[in-house]
């Protein structure tokens, strides 16, 4: 009977949530993938470059509009800002602070007073994309990486760049006006576009019907623990930890279908490569979940998470910053992370603990990397690293305990994303009471772990 019921409930999962979330993911991005090939092959039949500027403007309001109707006005609004500010201030040499100052103002000003949380946090993702994109022209234009300030139909064909203005990735100005240059379809072109959207649908199923049930049914082992544990206290723990890692994996997953769609549609409309002498490799890389879920540290996780907003937030925001001092520019680096993804509690809390966490763990392994002479470092080490002891099994061990540690901080941040709660809860954002209530059900431990290796750390010094 038991065999029977496991069976009839695998049959019905594929049937009322695989199939059908498959089915409504395509449904709702078939449109602004047709959009994104549309421009491609638009840009192929050698058009003047303001008309290509043209047309990745008008694809991108029309996947604008689509997504968010007249709530897209708030996006138009930001950009039109933005390049006034840019044009205002086209003789000074600090074009990238005055636009970072303007778009934390509009940021603040749209989450307090202009417009309701819940349609605010629905633009959020484009909002974010259009902000990281004027940031790093300003900041381009000042180390002279690039030459002039484009034209307004190069401005605005940036920002709105099909291929990325819903789902990113943030990418360089110059990646942009390599992707209207337009580059011949190719077969590992059409290669990579497919991978990443079979893998993105993946991701997708994975997130909506298997992580939820990843303990009950997939990995049955609820019931042996309760079997096994007779103390109520410490069998409720048990449970809240699984809890905490199936919320975390979905949230995980969900991420990693946006990574992979948004490589598919700038992969789709002509951007995400690389040139080795004559050869043209299509290798746009979001996210690296194997990193995140089998992580060497947290480190490498925060990178692997979104790797070009990583490399935007250590380009335009930590190596600016460095000059407070590492500690205070890490600090620097989250909070902007924090006010790009938007005023909400728990996002913050997630994303200044993460800064503590990694900050500690660097520092951390680092002095033992140090004291032991082993590559014990949060990153990889090169292959000719000086260190003496590379692959000795006590080595292997310490990353292997840093690396589950690692699963351990994830689970605890991933609890605040739980998969059952009300959407309209979600919408709005987590609240002080629900992001204290979940991590107390834990006992604070991630937190306390951090402080337990920061006083480590200190004690070797």
């Amino acid at each position: 009977m038991a065999a029977f019921s496991r069976r009839d409930f695998y049959r019905q999962l594929l049937r009322g949530c695989v199939v059908p979330t498959a089915q409504q993911g395509l449904d709702q991005i078939w449109l602004l993938l047709v959009i994104c090939l549309a421009c491609r092959f638009l840009w192929r039949l050698g058009l003047p470059s303001y008309l290509k500027h043209l047309s990745t403007v008008a694809g991108g309001f029309y996947s604008l509009y689509h997504f968010f109707q007249l709530q897209m006005v708030w996006v138009v609004l930001l950009s039109l800002l933005c390049y006034l500010v840019l044009f205002l201030c086209r003789h000074s040499a600090h074009r990238g602070v005055f636009l970072s100052i303007t778009i934390l103002i509009y940021l603040l000003m749209g989450e307090m007073h202009m417009v309701d949380t819940v349609t605010w946090h629905k633009m959020r993702g484009a909002q974010m994309i259009v902000a990281m994109k004027a940031v790093s022209l300003g900041f381009d234009l000042d180390r002279g990486e690039v030459t002039a300030i484009p034209s307004p139909v190069e401005f605005m064909g940036y920002l709105y760049f099909v291929g990325t203005i819903i789902f990113g990735p943030w990418i360089r100005f110059h990646s942009y006006l390599q992707a209207v240059e337009s580059r011949e379809l190719s077969r590992p072109w059409v290669q990579k576009v497919a991978f990443s959207l079979v893998a993105c649908l993946l991701c997708l199923v994975v997130s909506t019907c298997v992580a939820p049930y990843l303990f009950p049914y997939f990995i049955p082992i609820y019931g042996d623990l309760l079997l096994r544990n007779k103390k109520r206290r410490a069998r409720g723990m048990v449970v809240r930890w699984l809890r905490a890692y199936e919320s975390a994996i979905s949230f995980h997953f969900s991420n990693y279908f946006v990574g992979f769609l948004s490589e598919a549609t700038a992969t789709l409309a002509g951007t995400g490569f690389t040139e080795e002498k004559d050869n043209l490799k299509w290798d746009l890389t979001v996210s690296r979940p194997l990193n995140v879920e089998l992580p060497r540290s947290m480190v490498e996780v925060v990178t692997s998470w979104n790797l070009p907003m990583s490399r935007w937030l250590n380009s335009y925001v930590f190596k600016n910053s460095l000059r407070l001092g590492t500690f205070s520019a890490v600090i620097v680096t989250y909070a902007a992370s924090a006010l790009l993804h938007g005023l909400s509690f728990h996002l913050a809390a997630v994303l200044l603990s993460l800064g503590f966490i990694t900050y500690v763990e660097h520092v951390l392994r680092k002095r033992l990397a140090t004291i032991f002479n082993a590559c014990v470092l949060s990153k990889r080490c090169p292959a000719d690293c000086p260190h003496r002891h590379r692959k000795s099994p006590w080595v292997w061990a310490l990353n292997l305990v840093f690396g589950a540690l690692a699963i351990f901080h994830l689970a605890y941040l991933g609890s605040l994303f739980d998969v059952d709660t009300e959407d309209a809860t979600e919408e709005q954002g987590y609240g002080m009471s629900y992001t204290i209530y979940k991590w107390s059900e834990l006992s604070w431990a991630s937190h306390w772990v951090t402080f337990g290796c920061w006083i480590f750390y200190r004690l070797i010094g």
